[in-house]
């Protein structure tokens, strides 16, 4: 009896979606014939990086294996500390890495970090403890 219940509303969902978009489309046309929109609107698909099928999309993940593409973020300067150890910065060399990362979105922080990565170069020891703030910041907002 239960399972005549649950298929009666999921028919009865389905007729609901289909009528509204049916009204969704026909109230499109009559904006469209009226001039009040120019075009119908499209479908958009998500960005080809991120599908959705997991808990952290890869543009958050600071794992240089999820992406093997070096996107740089106006630091190719940067790249001369290739292969520097992560705790023998200069604090001048230090805030140079500081002034990039606070040139740029929250967003992009986890992307630069990866980036750095795939280009050899390692984060100062002094900034780790920033960017896994800024990143795990991000990621709590999200959830």
């Amino acid at each position: 009896m239960i399972i005549i219940y649950i298929l009666i509303a999921l028919a009865a969902a389905a007729v609901i979606a289909f009528v509204a978009g049916s009204l969704r489309n026909r109230s499109l046309k009559k904006k469209l014939a009226q001039g009040e929109i120019s075009e119908m609107p499209t479908v958009v698909q998500p960005p080809q990086e991120c599908c959705g099928q997991h808990e952290v999309c890869e543009k958050e993940s600071l794992l240089a294996a999820v992406s093997k593409q070096i996107e740089y973020y106006n630091d190719e300067e940067l790249d001369r500390f290739r292969g520097k150890d992560a705790s023998a910065y200069s604090e001048t060399e230090t805030d140079e890495f500081r002034d990039v990362l606070y040139t740029m979105r929250d967003d992009e922080v986890a992307g630069w970090v990866r980036s750095l990565q795939l280009r050899g170069v390692p984060l100062p020891d002094a900034l780790k403890d920033e960017v896994f703030l800024i990143i795990g910041e991000r990621r709590f907002d999200h959830a």
